[in-house]
């Protein structure tokens, strides 16, 4: 914060975000979702679980589940900053 207690370096609430940086945000909970998928997979197969296929298929569904959670997040997110900014006021 600065001396005024004003924060440096952010966007001010309120301001849209841009295309870039929707798409990077979305890009980053893809992966996130992708990821958590190998995890909870893998943790299935930790405890004894097997799947019916190989791990090629295993990691062609973490892609299918990483760019559906990258598009659910880029349809998303600026209706869930918009809300939030609605109950701040």
């Amino acid at each position: 914060m600065t001396e005024g207690g004003e924060e440096r370096g952010g966007d001010a609430p309120g301001v849209p975000a841009t295309r870039r940086n929707r798409l990077r945000s979305a890009a980053l909970w893809g992966a996130i979702g992708g990821f958590a998928f190998l995890v909870a997979a893998q943790g299935y197969l930790l405890v004894g679980g097997s799947f019916p296929f190989g791990y090629a298929r295993l990691f062609g569904l973490a892609a299918v589940v990483a760019v559906a959670a990258a598009a659910l997040a880029y349809v998303t997110e600026h209706r869930i900053a918009r809300r939030g900014a609605k109950r701040r006021t």
